[in-house]
């Protein structure tokens, strides 16, 4: 098999400053969180929100995402850390067989929106005096941007691979990384990241037109909605062209862990599309 057939990607760990090195997968959650927090600044502008409410809400975001995400993949993917390494559910380290500085790594998707919607429910009842939905749909036009920087992370850090696709297709990568050191052969490989990168950047910009060209946040919870079914139909079909992640806990009828985990979120998203009509928001501070 010749590798000039293919796209050859075997980057470095990340950039180095002296004796640290910054990971390009950590560089993607700052780049993330960063103009997520730019765009809220805008949002609550518009919306006439105190703008003071953005340290908080960034506090209950970061917590959200991380400590969710982390959870949310030991829950679905790894269970056994529970009682193998306990420490390395809750902290970047990892204490056997040797301990080590990892960084967060294993983070879910699904895990981050659960806690997501724990936080946002926490931050709406103390700060905002509001229904959930209305900040919920407001947040996820960051969320979606930041989903995509999120999996151009895994792309860079060679890691959620796609499955081994045909010797003919152009975009086909080798992840000489991931094969080399889990799967022991080099073969192109879909590169599923950047398919659900870029459904992340397609939503993302059709969230920022409802948002600021229709009247569809007048119905609280029909951005949300939207933005269930969209992202998580996305996740859904890409999940085809991925590699499991770990243990497959849940894997029936032909689906994985993944496209199951997604199920309830297209689902709640259509209800609460679909009766966001019986919701309309009037802002009294205009």
């Amino acid at each position: 098999m010749s590798h000039l057939l293919y796209i050859i990607w075997d980057p470095s760990l990340g950039i180095h400053l002296g004796n640290f090195t910054l990971r390009y997968y950590s560089l993607m959650y700052v780049i993330a969180f960063g103009l997520g927090f730019y765009l809220m600044d805008i949002i609550f502008k518009k919306d006439h929100i105190n703008r003071k409410l953005l340290d908080p809400l960034f506090i209950y975001m970061f917590l959200a995402v991380i400590l969710g995400a982390r959870l949310g993949h030991v829950l679905f993917y790894q269970k056994e850390l529970f009682v193998e390494d306990p420490l390395a559910v809750f902290l970047p380290i990892r204490t056997k067989p040797d301990f080590e500085f990892t960084g967060f790594q294993g983070l879910a998707s699904h895990g981050a929106a659960i806690g997501i919607l724990i936080s946002l429910y926490l931050f709406s009842r103390k700060y905002l005096k509001r229904n959930i939905l209305w900040i919920l749909d407001r947040i996820v036009i960051p969320v979606a941007i930041g989903g995509m920087f999120i999996r151009f992370g895994n792309f860079i850090n060679s890691e959620i691979v796609g499955k081994v696709c045909s010797e003919n297709l152009p975009w086909g990568v080798l992840f000489i990384q991931q094969d080399t050191h889990e799967y022991g052969v080099v073969s192109p490989r879909h590169p599923a990241q950047l398919y659900e990168a870029l459904g992340y950047f397609l939503l993302f910009i059709s969230l920022l037109y409802i948002y600021f060209r229709t009247d569809k946040k007048k119905y609280l919870g029909w951005i949300f909605g939207y933005f269930l079914i969209i992202l998580f139909g996305i996740r859904f079909i890409v999940e085809f062209f991925k590699e499991p992640q770990g243990k497959e806990y849940i894997n029936w009828f032909g689906l994985n862990t993944g496209q199951w985990l997604s199920i309830p979120f297209i689902i709640a998203g259509i209800f609460i599309l679909i009766t966001a009509k019986n919701r309309l928001y009037i802002d009294k501070n205009k």
